[in-house]
């Protein structure tokens, strides 16, 4: 995943594919890179935040990326920007033991561009693309159960609750209903297979996104464990940003969105909690809101590209006050469908 992304077409579950790094001036602005200072940029991509930052100041980045060809495709900006930039292969929750790893007890910025890249939807083979024709796999990591074992394993239940909660499909019983009497007949191995099956089901207009947008949506988000990998790497931001570091995080659908305001919301109030996330009694506020609500990109961006039309940046910085115990994180993911059923291999 994840920086460095933008584009026109509407392409695959979470949006079109990106070319251009989504509310760049305003990641910047909240990031405010600073002469000697280091930054985390979790979610490196093609590169395009990570880039920025290094030419904003003298300073120092770390980047993270889970997908190895991402970091093979970034060698270039590590060799252009010499000693100011390592690039690691990792999942960004563990973005704190990265960041000690490469020598830095606490760092001056986080930003997590929360999403999938254009390269992984550019290409067929890696299974994201509903127009692409591909082997139905969606791993960012390109390891570990696919797209295509979930689709073959998970009952009509597991599969409805799925669709219905990381995709947010009203339509999720008839899908998965519609999966099972398909895969009955034949495997579904090709990501153009599953998105005729689910269009037969789901009708859009011609100016709504594809029929099968939130079940890819879905599958992806389940696949790479990404909301349970987003509440664990703000908590990691939390532990690893020095007093007065900034914490800036774009994420693209609600579900996400609502997981980064939970958080902020819980970690800036004193002894406050939530149903979402409870506090611990008696703990200081660990962030300050630099940005009240969400902050989105203006007409001409949206225009320019239609990704950051559905972009929302929220932004805080450390207190001096400890990190929060690692606490209840998994209050802040939806209520989630049972998965054991991919995993037993």
């Amino acid at each position: 995943m994840m920086a460095g992304r933008g584009g026109s077409e509407t392409d695959a579950a979470g949006g079109p594919a990106r070319h251009l790094p989504v509310l760049l001036t305003e990641v910047l602005d909240y990031l405010a890179p600073q002469p000697g200072g280091v930054y985390v940029d979790g979610t490196f991509g093609a590169g395009g935040y990570t880039r920025a930052i290094l030419d904003a100041a003298d300073c120092r980045a770390i980047a993270i990326d889970r997908d190895p060809n991402a970091i093979r495709d970034g060698q270039a900006l590590v060799a252009e920007f010499g000693g100011r930039l390592t690039l690691v292969p990792e999942r960004f929750s563990a973005l704190d033991a990265v960041a000690q790893a490469a020598g830095e007890t606490l760092v001056d910025g986080v930003v997590l561009d929360i999403g999938v890249s254009s390269m992984q939807i550019d290409e067929g083979e890696r299974g994201f693309s509903f127009r692409r024709d591909g082997p139905l796999d969606m791993r960012m990591s390109q390891d570990g159960p696919s797209a295509a074992d979930l689709v073959a394993k998970l009952s009509e239940t597991e599969l409805a609750n799925l669709v219905y909660r990381f995709g947010e499909e009203r339509h999720s019983r008839a899908v998965a209903k519609a999966i099972l009497a398909a895969r009955a007949e034949a495997p579904i191995e090709r990501t153009l297979q599953l998105a005729d099956i689910v269009a037969k089901v789901v009708w859009a207009k011609p100016h709504e996104p594809h029929p099968s947008t939130r079940t890819f949506q879905a599958l992806r988000i389940a696949v790479n464990d990404e909301l349970g990998e987003l509440a664990r790497a703000l908590a990691a931001a939390e532990r690893i940003l020095k007093p007065g570091g900034r914490l800036v995080v774009v994420t693209f659908h609600s579900l996400e969105d609502r997981i980064v305001k939970n958080f902020l919301a819980n970690r800036s109030k004193v002894a406050s909690g939530s149903r979402h996330l409870p506090a611990v009694a008696g703990a200081a506020p660990s962030f300050t809101l630099l940005a009240r609500g969400a902050v989105e990109a203006g007409e001409e961006e949206r225009a320019a590209n239609p990704r950051a039309r559905s972009a929302k940046l929220r932004a805080a910085a450390r207190t001096t006050a400890p990190a929060h115990p690692y606490g209840d994180l998994g209050s802040l993911l939806p209520p989630l469908p049972v998965l054991d059923a991919h995993r037993r291999r």
